[in-house]
This record gives C-alpha cells, sequence and structure tokens, in this order.
C-alpha cells in the first residue's frame, strides 16, 4: 500500500516538474518575442 502510494506521489511530481518546465520556457519565449517586437518598432 506504501510502496503504491509513493509509486503515484512520484509519478504525479515528475509530471507536474515536466509541466512546469514547459510552462516556463513558453513564458520566456512570449517574453523575448515581445522584446524582439519592441526592437522592431523602434
Amino acid at each position: 500500500m506504501i510502496r503504491k502510494a509513493l509509486i503515484t506521489f512520484g509519478i504525479a511530481a515528475i509530471a507536474l516538474t515536466t509541466t512546469a518546465c514547459n510552462t516556463v520556457k513558453g513564458l520566456g519565449r512570449d517574453i523575448e518575442s515581445v522584446g524582439e517586437a519592441g526592437d522592431r518598432v523602434v
């Protein structure tokens, strides 16, 4: 029972970490594209 709970927790932690990493990368790309657009305007 404890082993199943630990495995489930581990899988959930990996899934959340992967999702968070993708979110941060996406946010970085969005910020970069806004900066590039500002450079093109000026």
